[in-house]
């Protein structure tokens, strides 16, 4: 028995792209990321870490420094699609960027900084840490 073009069921194209649903799922999970345990704990080190700069504030330097944090955080995960192709490079300018602050850190303050400097130094390297595996999750 054949079936008639009247009796076969949907295709589920989308007639303005000629993508199927389940290419249609699949790039909206690539658009939006997964948040599991790992990336939670991203969210966690991520804020902990922009909150002390912002209370710390001894001048604009660290609310700066504390902004920037925030926004590659919201560049990593939140559900843009233009970000989506980027979301490798941003994990990685994270990474980078808390390097940058532990070793500005040493280097302007050092041990004068306080048991608080060392607390946030021990977030962003953990930081660094959980990064650098949910990068290799991805492979």
């Amino acid at each position: 028995m054949s079936r008639s073009p009247q009796n076969r069921p949907p295709q589920n194209r989308n007639p303005q792209s000629g993508n199927t649903s389940s290419s249609r799922a699949a790039r909206h999970a690539a658009e939006n990321p997964v948040l599991g345990v790992k990336q939670y704990v991203i969210v966690a080190l991520t804020i902990a870490t922009a909150l002390i700069h912002f209370v710390l504030a001894f001048d604009f330097t660290f609310i700066l420094n504390g902004l920037g944090y925030l926004a590659l955080l919201g560049g990593l995960y939140l559900p843009l699609a233009f970000l989506a192709p980027y979301r490798t490079y941003i994990r990685w300018a994270l990474m980078l960027y808390a390097a940058v602050t532990i070793i500005l850190w040493a280097v302007l303050s050092g041990t004068e900084s306080g048991m608080i400097g060392y607390v946030t130094k021990a977030i962003e390297v953990a930081l660094i840490v959980m990064l650098w595996l949910e990068g290799g999750d991805e492979k």
